[in-house]
């Protein structure tokens, strides 16, 4: 089949890739116009613009995608269908032109977690399985019928970075399996099924550490936004961001926020319930580093509180 492919981020390039590599033709790459970016503001190409142009595709950049000039390209290609990662809301005018439709991958289990931060959500809220969903895509974000889905556990310990890189795998896979299921006909959309639950943009309100909650909800969000943008709290009235985090026995008469136990490698914070050894951190103005090292250079006493 001819695909049309549609990404931005590093998430959306194992898809690309396996795509180009497959028996099917990919004849344009659509992804975001270069941006600004960095200290210079230089302007800094996507990470799928980037891999398109090594694979030698051609890309396209619409500022808008409802431009008519754009449209009516897009209906030169001639493409029988358009497989969308990590991009932009289409307007119907788009995602109808293909015949066999457009398809959308989205890093969860839907209609759990529709939204821009699925893999987040799903540590933040300490869910134990997770997975990939294609469907076609309609007006509605992420309610299209459910053509494959594939589940995968999430580790005990598996930040959402280690995850985003694991389902943007097993995304690539089944998005081609897809692919091949409708070229061949033998795929049968479904209806989304079940509750609906959101996983909206992350938000710096949401990544400040409220030590009053337990140890197991505060080290789900250090999980669940390592590496980015990370949960954080405040040290010396300097933003402290917590990479790294493991449940730990409480003191029974310590305020939550207040550091119970010093070591060389590790400290110790009281939460609302039970405590958190803190072992990755990264101080305001600094780089990220072991707590080990952050001990070298900054005071940390039992006592101490974090926080406002």
């Amino acid at each position: 089949m001819k695909i049309v492919f549609m990404g931005t981020p590093a998430f959306a390039v194992p898809s690309l890739s396996t795509l180009h590599e497959s028996r099917h033709q990919i004849v344009a790459v659509v992804t975001q116009p270069d941006r600004a970016a960095g200290r210079g503001l230089k302007l800094r190409a996507s990470p799928v613009k980037l891999a398109a142009e090594q694979l030698g595709l051609p890309v396209l950049q619409p500022e808008s995608l409802a431009a008519p000039d754009f449209v009516q390209r897009l209906q030169g290609l001639d493409a029988d269908l358009f497989a969308v990662v990590a991009f932009r809301i289409l307007p119907e005018s788009i995602f109808t032109i293909p015949p066999k439709g457009t398809v959308n991958l989205h890093a969860s289990l839907l209609p759990k977690y529709r939204g821009a931060a699925p893999i987040n959500w799903a540590i933040i809220n300490g869910e134990t399985r997770t997975g990939v969903t294609t469907i076609l895509i309609r007006k509605e974000v992420d309610a299209g019928d459910i053509l494959l889905q594939r589940e995968t556990e999430i580790g005990e310990d598996e930040t959402a970075g280690e995850l985003h890189d694991r389902l943007a795998q097993l995304g690539a896979e089944v998005l081609l399996e897809t692919v091949e299921g409708l070229d061949a006909g033998t795929l049968t959309p479904k209806r989304q099924e079940g509750e609906v639950t959101r996983a909206p943009k992350l938000t710096r309100e949401l990544a400040e550490i409220r030590w009053h909650q337990s140890s197991v909800e505060i080290r789900n969000l250090v999980r669940g936004l390592n590496p980015v943008p990370a949960a954080f709290t405040y040290f010396h009235g300097k933003v402290l961001k917590v990479f790294e985090a493991r449940l730990a026995d409480p003191a029974s008469d310590a305020e939550p926020g207040e550091i119970i136990e010093v070591s060389r490698h590790s400290f110790k914070v009281a939460t609302g319930s039970g405590a958190l050894e803190v072992t990755q951190l990264q101080l305001e103005g600094k780089r990220k580093m072991s707590v080990e090292e952050f001990l070298r250079g900054q005071k940390v006493h039992v006592g101490q509180k974090l926080g406002r």
